[in-house]
This record gives structure tokens, sequence and C-alpha cells, in this order.
């Protein structure tokens, strides 16, 4: 019961596929039957959705908020880097683990080094193309723009790999968020939607359901009476 209660705090939908008539469906479709009720109890505001069609392969899918460092992560782990002859790609293996090792917390508080100036903002480049040549903005965000630059190459020479490497690790790792059950029991399909919780557990911020009711007044200023 205690995981069923936990499954919008960390799953944004869960998505189920089967086919009414197929034999191999029978398993999936009969615990969605016999559970929709008491997850849509326990979570109203997760959206809980049945995809039926003809010879439809039964499976359950959710969204997983994979980051970059995630995807290196999986990348290295599976030794996805590699030259076109086969042998281990050195050059974009370094540049992964030096993006890996970027200190963020300090590019973000650099980024607002220079007063009145955001090197992040949209459209920077057209309202000021030349700020990198600012003296004073330049010596401001120095240690922004070492960071920021390193990073910016690290990932390009791993974005660098032949055969969209990189691309095709990104579809590996989404697929992550799909699991098929083929004639499978209710006991798979239980399992498997747990197997989906603790991925978004990992990976999901999902933000706690909103309050259906105000239980609270805060007054506003007292110049707004």
């Amino acid at each position: 019961m205690s995981w069923k209660t936990s499954l919008s705090r960390h799953l944004p939908v869960l998505r189920f596929f089967g086919c009414i008539e197929s034999p191999s469906s029978r398993g999936l479709m009969s615990w969605y039957s016999s559970n929709y009720h008491e997850l849509k109890a326990l979570n109203p505001t997760l959206p809980m959705m049945m995809r039926t069609g003809e010879n439809s392969f039964p499976a359950i899918t959710t969204e997983l908020e994979f980051t970059t460092d995630d995807l290196l992560r999986y990348m290295l782990q599976t030794n996805r880097f590699r030259n076109s002859n086969g042998t281990i790609a050195s050059d974009r293996v370094e540049a992964a683990k030096a993006y890996l090792q970027t200190d963020w917390d300090t590019m973000r508080q650099e980024r607002w080094s220079s007063p009145g100036f955001d090197p992040q903002k949209p459209y920077v480049a057209e309202e000021k193309p030349d700020w990198r040549d600012d003296p004073k903005i330049k010596s401001n965000l120095a240690l922004f723009l070492e960071l920021k630059d390193a990073s910016d190459e690290q990932l390009e020479i791993v974005k660098s790999g032949p055969d969209k490497e990189y691309e095709r690790a990104e579809n590996a790792l989404l697929m992550c968020q799909r699991v098929d059950l083929w004639c499978a029991g209710p006991a798979e399909v239980e399992r498997a939607v747990q197997h989906l919780l603790m991925l978004g557990k990992r990976f999901n911020s999902v933000d706690p359901e909103p309050r259906e009711y105000i239980t609270e007044y805060i007054p506003g200023a007292g110049d707004m009476d």
C-alpha cells in the first residue's frame, strides 16, 4: 500500500498500452482494471491512461527527467564512447569525465558577478554582441566564463562521436522510461510499476500535489487593504 501512495510524488504520468483481444495483454489489462480505482483514489492528480489498439504490444511508460549528467554517466558505464574502428574514444571519455566535474553551484553564483548584466539572458548576443570585449564585464565574469567555456568545449567534444553516437545514447536512455510486458502476469505488471516508481524517485522532482481547498489565509501588504 505505501508505495502506491507515493506514485504522484515521483511520476508525472503512467501510460498503459495493450490489446483488448490479445492473450499477451491479459495480465496487464487485468492488473489495470483491478488497481485503477485504488490508485486514482490515492493519487487523484496522476494521469493513468490506458491506450489500446489491435495487436498493440503490452507495455507501461512514464516520463523521467534525465539530465546531461545522467546521460554521460550512462554512456561511460556502458562504454558507448567508441571510435569508428570499435576502440574506446579516450578523448570523449576524458571530456565526459571533466564535464561531470563541473562546479555548477559556483557557475550559477558567478553568473551574477557583473551588476546589471546577465550573460545568459535570452538574446544577449543580439542586444550586446560585444559584451565579452567589455573590460569590466570580462573581469567581473572571469571565473564564470572560464567554467562556462570549459563545459561548452567538453560537451562539444562529447557530441563529436561518429554515427550519431550521442543521439543514439539519448534514445537508449529514454527507453528506460518503458517496460515491455509481453505475456506478463499481474504480479509482473505490479513489479514494473514499482520499478518505474523507483526510477522516478531517483531522477524526477515532481512538485507536490496542490491543495484542493484553501486552508490558510495570509493577508497581503497593509496598503492593499
